[in-house]
């Protein structure tokens, strides 16, 4: 598979991606689908703002088999070396590794951008492949808030995790990450 820059071309078919997680799982709290035009919207904003969002896809042609995104961990100023990551698979496409090549490329944009920390915010603590995959990337528990979202007529916990990236809090940070510059 091929790890590349999402491109606008890509709206329909993260939406697509995204909509089925919303309509069938808790990865993400959201309870409708939105639309092409509002995941164009947060598209825009999150790469606007400089931050990286990755597509993969068959280099052979064929549908997208998933994406990734960093995007700020909080609003307040204090957090900007800190990112939260997304990413979400084609359930066709779920199981071949694709998650674990957009993470890993994931996490080495941000690197390169300067960030220092990379928070991972998961839906359900039966969310065990997402779960898996982050340990497997170097993310550490941090913890779990129960019953924060309610979702298919149940209460699901919030999993937090979270990993260094680059020389994490070794050592201070420029003034301003790369890719807000």
């Amino acid at each position: 598979m091929l790890i590349r820059p999402a491109l606008p071309d890509d709206i329909p078919a993260i939406a697509a991606i995204y909509g089925e997680a919303v309509r069938t799982g808790t990865a993400s709290f959201e309870l409708e689908a939105p639309d092409d035009a509002e995941m164009r919207r947060r598209f825009a904003a999150i790469t606007g703002a400089g931050y990286p969002y990755l597509a993969a896809v068959d280099p052979a042609g064929g549908p997208l088999l998933g994406y990734a995104y960093a995007s700020a961990f909080r609003p307040r100023i204090a957090y900007r070396f800190t990112v939260e990551n997304s990413v979400y698979v084609a359930p066709a496409a779920q199981g071949r590794g694709v998650g674990r090549a957009l993470m890993v490329a994931l996490i080495a944009a941000c690197e390169t951008a300067g960030f220092r920390q990379m928070v991972a915010i998961i839906g359900g603590s039966d969310n065990l492949g997402s779960i898996a995959l982050h340990r497997a990337l170097g993310f550490a528990d941090i913890g779990v808030m129960p019953a924060t979202g309610f979702k298919f007529g149940r209460w699901l916990d919030t999993v937090v995790m979270q990993r260094a990236l680059g020389p994490g809090a070794g050592t201070l940070p420029p003034e301003v990450p790369g890719a807000l510059r």
